[in-house]
């Protein structure tokens, strides 16, 4: 697997080694001490979530708070989607700024989100399948969220905004400066 380190501390691409045949291919999709080592942290994966979605369908930007903070390893199975992580860390020197990503089932990357991120992804493909790992369960009351077109964050989501299909919950959320607080 190769990991490469983005402009947001923490935050990693994975790409991994694909063995292709006759046959198809095979690949590690994750090894856990291989992992620790290349985002260097001591990260133990707790909870697979899995969505389905179709073209135009943004998920996000969610994240949690205090103790229930969640990093995730997010990849697609099946599809394409544009993958955002937001730095959410109060003392961040990044604070506010993002990293956009393409993941799909035919480039096979992955993208390590650590704690104190925001995430969402935004559908490209007719469907997709997301799958991801979160290092600490969910919970309800420690929920929180950014709105996906705040001013401050300038995220091109690269698709027309008339065509987002978009929850009443994720279209409700407040801006950064409004949002929870991470920690």
């Amino acid at each position: 697997m190769n990991f490469i380190p983005t402009a947001l501390e923490g935050c990693y691409i994975i790409e991994p080694k694909i063995i292709n045949d006759e046959r198809g291919y095979f690949m590690e999709s994750f090894n856990e001490n291989t992992f620790q080592k290349g985002v260097h942290q001591d990260v133990h994966f707790v909870q697979d979530n899995q969505s389905f979605s179709t073209k135009g369908v943004l998920r996000g930007l969610h994240y949690q708070t205090g103790i229930h903070a969640q990093a995730k390893l997010v990849r697609v199975l099946q599809g394409e989607v544009l993958d955002i992580a937001v730095d959410i860390r109060p003392n961040s020197k990044t604070f506010g700024e993002h990293i956009a990503i393409v993941l799909s089932a035919d480039n096979q990357k992955q993208f390590f989100v650590p704690r104190g991120f925001a995430h969402g992804f935004l559908v490209l493909s007719e469907t997709a399948t997301f799958f991801y790992k979160c290092d600490n369960f969910y919970n309800k009351d420690s929920e929180g969220g950014i709105i996906y077109n705040d001013p401050q964050l300038t995220i091109n989501w690269q698709f027309p905004e008339i065509e987002l299909l978009i929850s009443y919950k994720d279209n409700v959320l407040p801006t950064l400066e409004n949002a929870k607080k991470v920690w």
